[in-house]
């Protein structure tokens, strides 16, 4: 668990990095954040080292190590023993941590492997098929899922050329999306067996397949999205691992209304996505119940909008990381990092189970984001112990992990401030 006394122990770490040509000084290893009075701490050494997309499972089995990439392979940092140490060495693709073992899976080389960060024992499961890449491991880490492009083609991967960390965006992302999105290549959505590398195609599409993610508590359900410009497509989607249940999660009820950067509650119980009335106007993050349909829709302003949000895992509270003015939202004032606590909006009128039950999200700032480049998009998560948001920056330069308090700290025991 993260403690306070992490900051100091991470600042006695602290140490001068020794650069080819030039010494160049590590970012503080903690401060109270001058503009909101929370702690924030620096929990990767590592240039370059970032955390894993919002909605990808970062915490090992247990919620006490933290997985994280590097330039040079995947790491773990031990939240009680405050210790980092690498467990795959080399240039690979990071999947997600188990949420049952402690094991990490990852691609290397056109094939899906994990391995075990207490035993290091690494096994290969499967080849993947041509063209074909995993997303996500199931709850009970029995399957994992991904997609391939059937036949041959351009693979629409943008412009990485230009992009300053691997991480950005690309530069012509939107250009990309809309020629891919046009293209309509056949596709494949499949499950790999993790025992036997068995591979399965569970449901064929023309329409781009993309951001897979098992439930955390359902092994035999998937999420994933139809991609592409949102206000051109029907995005959020379910199926079972059998093929069966494939179900719309929402639809359009106006010209260039657009949801997306789903993600599950810790639960199972809900699907959550960022949705706009129209697109750029009009903010709600909303929940969709899997098992009544009933749906939920908070509001939020225009600077409180944010690239992604995420839920603590008793659902009380939402973060989010923000966008600076070239985001959907245009927001003139919205480069932090917040927590948001729901307030859900008291029916006297009608009580109809088929209504959208309305709320608002109330915003308070945690870190000042200004020093962010946000083509590299900070994508914020919970600790499992609810006191830390955890998320990625090149505030300082190189990209680094960090984690802000969530109880306002206050002025006392600042280290350097970072404004």
């Amino acid at each position: 668990m993260l403690s306070r006394t992490l900051a100091f122990s991470l600042l006695a770490m602290t140490s001068p990095l020794l650069g080819q040509n030039e010494t160049k000084a590590e970012p503080p290893a903690s401060w109270i954040d001058k503009d909101t009075g929370h702690r924030v701490l620096r929990l990767t050494r590592e240039p370059g080292s970032a955390s894993l997309y919002f909605n990808q499972n970062g915490w090992t089995a247990g919620g006490k190590k933290l997985v994280y990439t590097t330039p040079d392979g995947i790491s773990v940092l031990d939240l009680a023993t405050r210790q980092a140490r690498r467990v795959v060495e080399g240039r690979v693709r990071l999947i997600e941590a188990g949420r049952k073992t402690q094991r990490v899976y990852y691609i290397r080389e056109s094939a899906v492997f994990y391995t075990d960060i207490d035993s290091a024992e690494t096994r290969k499961i499967a080849d993947l098929p041509r063209r074909g890449s995993i997303s996500t491991v199931n709850a009970d880490e029995t399957l994992l899922a991904g997609t391939y492009i059937e036949g041959e083609g351009r693979d629409y991967r943008g412009n990485r050329a230009a992009q300053t960390h691997p991480l950005d965006q690309p530069r012509s992302k939107g250009q990309m999306m809309e020629e891919r999105w046009a293209a309509r290549l056949p596709m494949g959505l499949f499950t790999i067996d993790i025992k036997t590398g068995e591979t399965r195609t569970i449901h064929r599409s023309r329409d781009w397949l993309n951001h897979l993610l098992f439930s955390p508590t359902d092994p035999g359900l998937i999420m994933f999205c139809h991609e592409g410009p949102w206000h051109k497509v029907d995005r959020l989607w379910i199926i079972r691992t059998d093929g069966s249940g494939l179900k719309k999660i929402h639809a359009r009820t106006m010209a260039m209304e657009i949801w997306g950067h789903e993600f599950w509650s810790a639960d199972g119980r809900t699907i959550w996505y960022d949705l706009q009335t129209p697109r750029g106007e009009d903010f709600w993050l909303a929940a969709y119940n899997v098992a009544t349909g009933a749906r939920t829709w908070y509001h939020l302003q225009r600077n409180e909008w944010s690239i992604h949000f995420n839920v603590s895992r008793d659902g009380k509270l939402f973060c989010g990381d923000g966008g600076d003015p070239g985001q959907v939202a245009r927001a003139p004032d919205g480069q932090w990092i917040y927590l948001f606590r729901p307030e859900l909006i008291p029916n006297r009128g009608i009580a109809d189970p088929a209504f959208i039950q309305p709320g608002v999200l109330r915003a308070e700032r945690l870190v000042n984001m200004s020093r962010h480049g946000y083509r590299l998009e900070p994508n914020v998560s919970f600790s499992p112990d609810q006191k830390w948001v955890v998320f990625r920056s090149n505030m300082f330069g190189d990209t680094y992990v960090f984690a802000v308090e969530v109880e306002r700290s206050g002025g006392a025991g600042a280290s350097e401030s970072a404004r």
